[in-house]
């Protein structure tokens, strides 16, 4: 039995949503990953599927984490909101490729990490302490290796153009030093808001996906019957001992 709910028609993704700024960006390909687009048009059984992930929303007090999930889960912004007491969670879920579908919640642990800083806040001599020790937290929790990091620039509408490109120079520079994707962001506006949300999506997922097929290939290759005589690779029956002792 289903006890999902139907994917949204404005939850559907059919391209790679394209980075926020090339110079600081997890890849800058137009298109997904070559693998990834192969196995979901082959609709390949335990490749494609669900793919749960969680992502963990971090950031000083009042930064705009909630306003930021509000405005993409529930499309309100709400400027008189209480401060988060604990954690929030909500599950959004999308479908990737025609494919595959992504479930992804705000909780404890996580695929993607987002730091924010209040954008009028960020002086432009800043130097992301707050961000790196927010990361250095939630990295002790879950494997480095398996997360995805997105540096988010909150209140974008609070600055003005020439306030902004100052804050964006330095916001740039943290997000290279931290290896994670920047963005910027108005949960008042919407601006970029679902454009952001849409990349960690497309992203968690192909990364899942790829992470699959190598251990696939890994599996395959361990099993490999490296026989001149066989011309398939990848038999997984194991080989008879040889009966040398007849």
């Amino acid at each position: 039995m289903n006890v999902l709910a139907p994917v949204r028609r404005d939850r559907v993704i059919a391209d790679l949503p394209p980075c926020f700024r090339k110079e600081a960006a997890l890849h800058t390909r137009p298109t997904f990953h070559p693998r990834v687009a192969s196995a979901c048009q082959e609709q390949r059984t335990g490749t494609v599927g669900f793919k749960i992930s969680k992502i963990i929303v971090v950031g000083d007090l009042s930064v705009g984490k909630t306003c930021l999930i509000n405005r993409f889960c529930k499309d309100t912004f709400d400027k008189n909101y209480k401060a988060t007491i604990g954690v929030d969670f909500e599950m959004e879920r999308f479908e990737v490729l025609g494919g595959g579908n992504w479930v992804g919640g705000r909780g404890a642990a996580g695929n993607a990490a987002a730091c924010e800083r209040e954008g009028s806040a960020w002086p432009p001599a800043g130097d992301g302490g707050s961000n790196r020790q927010w990361l250095a937290d939630a990295l002790k929790e879950n494997d480095p290796s398996n997360v995805i990091l997105f540096l988010v620039g909150s209140k974008k509408d609070l600055s003005t153009p020439a306030q902004y490109s100052l804050i964006e120079k330095d916001a740039l520079k943290v997000a290279q030093e931290m290896q994670a994707e920047y963005w910027a962001v108005s949960s008042l506006t919407g601006e970029n808001v679902r454009d952001f949300f849409f990349r960690v999506a497309a992203l968690t997922f192909e990364s899942s996906v790829l992470a699959e097929l190598e251990r696939s290939s890994a599996r395959k290759i361990g099993d490999t019957v490296r026989d001149s005589n066989e011309s398939d690779l990848y038999l997984s029956a194991p080989r008879k001992k040889p009966k040398c002792c007849q």
